[in-house]
């Protein structure tokens, strides 16, 4: 029976993390005998309210252990906190809202298992959250769908199982900008996703805004995926086909008519219409760059302020 590390990146959940512990502490002794939950504080900016609960619940279970970032650095940074620090074969990834319910782990387990995949995703039949911010998370996973390239992006879900061996793919990873997705597709192309149950959110406010998600959707396509500068090349054709299709039209008006097209108008938009184009591709270009210049300066991923202690057993612990 495989032993299980369940991470859990908090931000403002002081209220919502007892409760979870509490049905988790009913859902893991069923699934297997060894097992973990790493919190991971990720800069909560509420006085410690969420570094304080951590450390209650770690008093409180053997099997949980708390990490307190220095600061806000990210969910998926803060998952690669966790995922480094889990120490067994399976590692379930959740949200910290209870909108990912504890009960619904062992489906995602099964199909791993049944299936020999290395990932499985727990996909909700319906978001449930606002239309914006539904429309932001289908825009992010077209991004993801780019940077990942696997049919599966469609279904991501930050509720997720994979084997930990995966993280000997991206153990050398040292980018600020970090997608778990898309660093689970270096270690391999076995992804499959089943409809698990998603809960709407009773306790707290998503910190998740849909700014946040546009920009983690930004992060992943100039990050990991080369098709902005494919698609500045393609403009740039494009629009260089039509500067040459033009320029067609006004020698062959003036040699088959004797007339040339007049209009400072249409001089201006042609100009405008390549003036465009290139700040566009330089648009892009700069932004790579910019991830050049940041990687060289090696911005940590993560800088662990503190952390629980470690129990050495956490086998089937009674609490």
């Amino acid at each position: 029976m495989d032993s299980i590390s369940v991470i859990i990146p908090a931000y403002r959940s002081s209220e919502s993390l007892p409760p979870l512990m509490a049905e988790l502490a009913r859902v893991l002794p069923t699934l297997t005998d060894t097992y973990e939950v790493i919190i991971v504080n990720d800069g909560s900016p509420d006085g410690g309210a969420t570094w304080r609960a951590i450390q209650t619940l770690s008093a409180t279970y053997s099997w949980v252990h708390g990490i307190h970032l220095m600061r806000n650095y990210g969910q998926h940074n803060a998952l690669l906190c966790g995922i480094r620090q889990a120490r067994h074969d399976l590692i379930v990834t959740m949200d910290d809202d209870l909108q990912h319910p504890p009960t619904e782990i062992p489906k995602l387990l099964t199909h791993l298992r049944e299936g020999n995949y290395d990932v499985v995703y727990g996909t909700p039949a319906h978001e449930q959250h606002g239309l914006l911010r539904d429309l932001a998370s289908q825009v992010t996973k077209l991004a993801l769908q780019s940077s990942m390239g696997v049919d599966i992006a469609r279904k991501v879900s930050a509720f997720r199982v994979f084997r930990t061996l995966l993280r000997g793919a991206f153990e050398n990873y040292s980018s600020p900008y970090v997608s778990i997705d898309v660093l689970l597709t270096w270690g391999t192309t076995r992804f499959s996703a089943v409809v698990a149950r998603h809960e709407e959110r009773t306790i707290g406010k998503s910190g998740y805004t849909l700014a946040k998600l546009i920009r983690h959707a930004l992060n992943m396509i100039t990050g990991f995926s080369t098709l902005p500068l494919q698609v500045a090349s393609i403009v740039g054709f494009l629009l260089a086909l039509f500067g040459i299709l033009v320029l067609v039209y006004v020698i062959g008006r003036y040699l088959l008519m004797g007339a040339v097209v007049q209009g400072f108008a249409f001089l201006a938009s042609i100009v405008a219409i390549f003036s465009g184009a290139q700040l566009f591709a330089l648009g892009i270009m700069g932004e790579y760059l910019a991830r050049i210049h940041f990687r060289t300066m090696d911005r940590p991923v993560y800088t662990i302020r503190e952390r629980t202690e470690v129990h050495e057993s956490v086998q089937k612990a009674h609490d």
